[in-house]
Parts: structure tokens; C-alpha cells; sequence
């Protein structure tokens, strides 16, 4: 982001005057949480919604759900708001500091941020979505499931982040080649699991192998066994499962448990 010619201050503009940009970064409008903030509404203690003054309009990209919840007290007519107004941000730069909102009246879902992210250009978030549908999966960002559809986005995100590029890509590419595409395995204990195990094991593990015997049995076991398991913690409770899959009653091809 070029901060050269940025420069912010605060004034009032009419409600009317602000364009909220959902067509591109901005998520849906929740009434819901619309009207819980208007319940607990105080003005002494409000945030100024943040507003990009670009090509003579101004686009809210921090606090469309205050704006929303201010003009629900006021019998839903348009109103004065004090804005906090920035100069000098592009499109992309709006949609990055979008997904950086940490504000509990504007927490992000990880759909919802990591769209933003795509949007305004994040290069580990482009090369994240690359891989991912290399492998023949959509990144979901409404997070719902189905086939092919991977919506535990913040697991995988981070996985990616931790393994790096090929473990990962390699990890996703086992998942689709043993279900298909099954949303049971793409849950996101059953892809850490996946991912976790090639990445401890990988260059020992038999990529073959691993597909063969995952074919075997239905992908949601490695969430409920996993689950229920309490001698391990975290997400060593679903590596144990792909591990266990994986040796089988094999002493030949087992592999020793490292964790």
C-alpha cells in the first residue's frame, strides 16, 4: 500500500452520500447484527465509520453496519454522520484494510476476510487460491458445504502458510484423488489431519499408499474417531487417525509415530 499521498481527517457527511461497496469487497449487510448494535448504541463511545473519498464518492469499507444501525434510530431516514475520511487509498487498498477489521461490531467471518484479501491483491492469499483449485477445489468464501467446495478457508489458509506451497498442494491433491471431492473430507479436522501427516512424513510416506487406503473407509471417520479421542491433543487427535489408515496391520510399510 502506498502511504505517500495518504492523508485522513474527520467530518460529517450525510448518510446518503456513502457508498458501501459489496459488489466487490464489502460482505452482505447482517440486519441481525444491525440491530444489535443499535440496542447497545451509545454516541459517546461510537467509532467513526472509516470512509475512502475516491473519484469524488465515498466508499465505506470500516463501519456499514454503525451507519446502518445509526439511521435504524432515527426511524431509518438519513442522517449526519461524523466519518473518519481517508485520501489517496485505491480500491484494493480499501479491501486490504477491510480484512484487517479486528472491531467486535465488524468481526469478519474467514470468507469474508479472505475475499477481501483476493480482492485487494494479497499475494499469499492469490497463491493460496492458485494451489487450491489446481487441485480441482473451490475456495468458498460464503463457506458452505458441498462437493469440491472447501470452506474451512482459515484452516487451510493457515495450513498453507505453515507447510508451504508444495506440501500442501500435495496433501489436497491426496484428499481429492481418495473422495472426490466428498465434503466430509474437506471438514476441516480431516484436512489438517491430511495436511499434518504429509508434511510429517513427507519424502518417507508412499503418496500411493496413502490414497489406496483413505479410499477405503468413509472420510467423516477421521472427524468423529478423531473427536472422541483424548490421549492426544489438538490436531495430533486427527494426524493419529490418517496414521493409523495409513500403517493399517502392515509391519512392513508403518511408519513410526513421530508425535
Amino acid at each position: 500500500m502506498n502511504t505517500k499521498n495518504l492523508f485522513c481527517r474527520e467530518i460529517t457527511l450525510d448518510s446518503r452520500e456513502l457508498t458501501v461497496p459489496r459488489t466487490t469487497y464489502q460482505r452482505t449487510l447482517n440486519e441481525d447484527r444491525v440491530r444489535k448494535i443499535a440496542a447497545e448504541f451509545d454516541e459517546r463511545i461510537a467509532n467513526e465509520p472509516k470512509v475512502s473519498s475516491r473519484g469524488g464518492r465515498y466508499y465505506v469499507f470500516d463501519g456499514q453496519h454503525t451507519i446502518a444501525a445509526r439511521k435504524f434510530l432515527n426511524g431509518g431516514r438519513d442522517l449526519p454522520i461524523r466519518c473518519k475520511v481517508f485520501y489517496g487509498l485505491s480500491e484494493r487498498d480499501e479491501a486490504l484494510l477491510f480484512a484487517q477489521q479486528t472491531g467486535a461490531s465488524a468481526s469478519l467471518t474467514a470468507g469474508a476476510r479472505f475475499r477481501a484479501l483476493v480482492y485487494g491483491g494479497d499475494k499469499e492469499a492469490l497463491a493460496f487460491q492458485k494451489v487450491t483449485e489446481a487441485v480441482g477445489l473451490c475456495v468458498d468464501c460464503k463457506q458452505t458445504r458441498g462437493v469440491k467446495r472447501l470452506a474451512c478457508i482459515s484452516t487451510a489458509f493457515e495450513l498453507y502458510k505453515k507447510v508451504g506451497s508444495g506440501v500442501y498442494r500435495e496433501a489436497m491433491q491426496t484428499i481429492v484423488d481418495a473422495w472426490k471431492g466428498d465434503p466430509d473430507s474437506l471438514r476441516a479436522e480431516t484436512v489438517q489431519g491430511i495436511v499434518e501427516f504429509v508434511d510429517l512424513y513427507y519424502g518417507e510416506y508412499s503418496r500411493k499408499r496413502l490414497v489406496t487406503r483413505l479410499r477405503q473407509v468413509d472420510p467423516v471417520i477421521i472427524f468423529r474417531e478423531g473427536r472422541a479421542m483424548t490421549s492426544l491433543p489438538g490436531y495430533k487427535r486427527y494426524l493419529y487417525q490418517v496414521y493409523r489408515i495409513y500403517n493399517g496391520s502392515s509391519a512392513k510399510t508403518a511408519l513410526p509415530m513421530k508425535f
